[in-house]
């Protein structure tokens, strides 16, 4: 089974995937940005745009998650946005098509709860107090360029099902998630403060600098 997190920058996806691994024994992260990104460096900087835009990227994913899903025994995880109709046939579409269970699910939530997270990711508070408490969004500013269009775009039933998450934390959405696919995770035994530290690991990870 593969399941496909998507959803708008900054709304949980890489969260939510890592903590379903943590508590589903067996299941990986795949992660699409991986060679998006590295298929962006190889070209030179004026040229670098939308790596969704590649064919490369958008055949390579499946063809990578094709091979996951059938040498690997276990549950494959993938947070990644995908708004453009056209590129979510070419990738969850096409995995369908060759046969996988692909669940795919929609995190979303309200702007303001998707501005406060970008805010919070990665370097953001260090940002705020270094610099001032509107420049925690610098390293976001593509994310928060592109937001209005995701949650409009997210919205649509091609892309469901559709989670809300603005008053949900990421184990309890990542058990709404378990529950609709038929999965049983582990329990989560984890106090808040390590929940919150791992999180952090988990973020600084996932921070891209270019």
């Amino acid at each position: 089974m593969l399941l496909w997190i998507n959803g708008p920058f900054g709304g949980g996806k890489t969260q939510t995937a890592y903590e379903i691994q943590r508590r589903l024994p067996g299941s990986v992260v795949c992660d699409p940005e991986h060679a998006g990104f590295g298929l962006r460096r190889m070209m030179p900087p004026e040229l670098r745009g939308n790596f969704q835009d590649l064919r490369s990227w958008r055949q390579g994913v499946v063809e990578v998650l094709d091979l996951a899903l059938t040498r690997h025994d276990g549950v494959v995880i993938v947070p990644m946005t995908v708004t453009d109709s056209d590129y979510f046939a070419q990738t969850v579409g096409r995995l369908r098509e060759l046969g996988h269970d692909v669940r795919h699910f929609t995190l979303l939530a309200e702007r303001e709860t998707v501005l406060k997270r970008l805010r919070e990711r990665g370097f953001g508070h260090l940002l705020q107090f270094v610099a001032g408490k509107k420049s925690g969004l610098g390293r976001e500013s593509w994310a928060v360029g592109q937001l209005d269009h995701c949650l409009e775009r997210l919205r649509e039933p091609e892309f469901a099902e559709h989670l809300w998450t603005d008053h949900s934390t990421v184990p309890k959405t990542a058990d709404r998630i378990a529950v609709l696919a038929g999965l049983t995770l582990r329990p989560n035994r984890e106090s808040a403060l390590r929940t919150r530290l791992r999180q952090a690991r988990v973020g600084v990870r996932h921070i891209r600098f270019d």
